[in-house]
């Protein structure tokens, strides 16, 4: 089951970038989106990842596993706070929760190896 998560993300950024081209409207209005549901009020950003993570391995994306499991890592996020968001996550979505927390719990672990340790 091992990929390469930073890969996978890397590898989906000209895509992405086709995309804003392509319908700049309508990922404007999504990037806008994004910024309102991340604003921290009530949850801190660091607690959104993690939600964001949980219900990426609920819908079973593997594109957002990777994103999100970097903006996890990126905004401090322990390997214990993820193995308790996929406690919730395999909670919600039964047996196949299981595979795809697995993958998530490994895309944490190699965006976290790959970042420096002093910058969290």
């Amino acid at each position: 089951m091992q990929e390469s998560w930073p890969e996978l993300a890397a590898g989906l950024t000209p895509a992405i970038k086709e995309l804003h081209a392509g319908a700049p409207g309508v990922m404007k209005g999504f990037a806008a989106i994004a910024r309102a549901a991340l604003e921290t009020k009530a949850l801190d950003t660091k607690t959104k990842e993690l939600i964001a993570l949980g219900i990426a391995v609920a819908v079973r994306c593997d594109a957002c596993i990777a994103f999100h499991a970097e903006s996890a890592v990126k905004r401090g996020a322990t390997r214990e706070e993820v193995m308790e968001t996929m406690g919730m996550a395999i909670y919600m979505g039964a047996g196949p929760s299981v595979m795809y927390a697995a993958k998530a719990v490994e895309a944490y672990d190699q965006f976290s190896a790959a970042r420096p340790a002093d910058t969290v």
